[in-house]
């Protein structure tokens, strides 16, 4: 035990130390978790060293979370998440080694650890999960679009005024990625910025390569107009509704495999109950 407390009381003096840094330069955020976790583990990595060498992966969750976020997200948004996610396990380890110490539990040290490593990549691994429902999200609807799309070019709508009225899709959920970076794109054509310009920023801004094949088909053929423009994108309108139907499929199986482990408690749980009573039963 003197080791979890000697543990416990060095990793609280480092945080106390992280904290006085963080009220020093004015960190103190009203928000209880800003100020008490990520405020002072961002101090204490700065200090150390390590969130220099953290660069390269914190490069990466930076564009993750940028695209999650949008163009407002800045770089010290993501080093603030990732000196939250750090200060999680901190804090976990250093509960970990108090429990111990109060418990006499030898465990309780062990488990804090374990936990001191596995909240922080939960958290990374978070950001990686939301992103990919993101990109799922954009591809099962780009397929409709671009068929709502085809009709209004057929029907003799310029591509421009087309692309307003599929921004204005009911029935899609609220904030939908796809549906909002449209309405960007809209409004940056009417404040003066190129049709080309805004659709290079659209496609950017959504991360996914469905959209960039049809950014590029719309900027090839968008000036010839017409029949030329509706064929290619009905050319288009096939490979998508394809991917459309693999992420639906590869949905259908996440849900299936998220119902093995409730169904596998309840046939234990039935096994339980209905053997009881025979065992019961021996014993008397």
């Amino acid at each position: 035990m003197m080791a979890a407390w000697a543990a416990g009381s060095a990793l609280t003096l480092m945080w106390l130390y992280g904290i006085l840094l963080n009220e020093r330069i004015g960190g103190g955020s009203k928000e209880p978790k800003r100020r008490w976790i990520a405020g002072p583990s961002l101090q204490l990595l700065q200090r150390s060293g390590l969130l220099d060498r953290m660069q390269p992966l914190a490069a990466g969750l930076h564009g993750k979370l940028l695209l999650l976020h949008g163009q407002g997200w800045t770089a010290e948004a993501s080093r603030t998440y990732i000196a939250e996610a750090a200060g999680m396990g901190y804090a976990a380890v250093c509960a970990g080694s108090w429990l111990g110490v109060l418990s006499g539990e030898p465990a309780m040290p062990l488990i804090g650890l374990l936990l001191g490593f596995v909240l922080p990549a939960a958290k990374w691994r978070d950001v990686a999960r939301k992103l990919d429902r993101r990109k799922q999200d954009i591809v099962l609807l780009l397929p409709e679009l671009l068929n709502k799309l085809m009709l209004l070019l057929g029907a003799g709508e310029t591509l421009q005024r087309s692309l307003v009225r599929c921004s204005e899709r009911s029935g899609a959920p609220e904030g939908h990625p796809l549906l909002a970076e449209l309405r960007r794109v809209n409004e940056t054509v009417r404040n003066g910025e190129s049709f080309a310009g805004a659709m290079e920023l659209f496609s950017r801004r959504c991360g996914v390569q469905e959209v960039s094949i049809f950014t590029t088909t719309l900027l090839l053929n968008y000036r010839r107009g017409g029949d030329r423009l509706v064929l290619s994108l009905k050319e288009l309108s096939y490979s998508l509704w394809e991917k459309r139907k693999a992420v639906v499929r590869a949905r259908g199986e996440e849900a299936s495999s998220k119902l093995v482990f409730p169904l596998v408690g309840i046939f234990f749980v039935l096994m339980v109950v209905v053997a009881a009573p025979a065992v019961l039963m021996m014993g008397g």
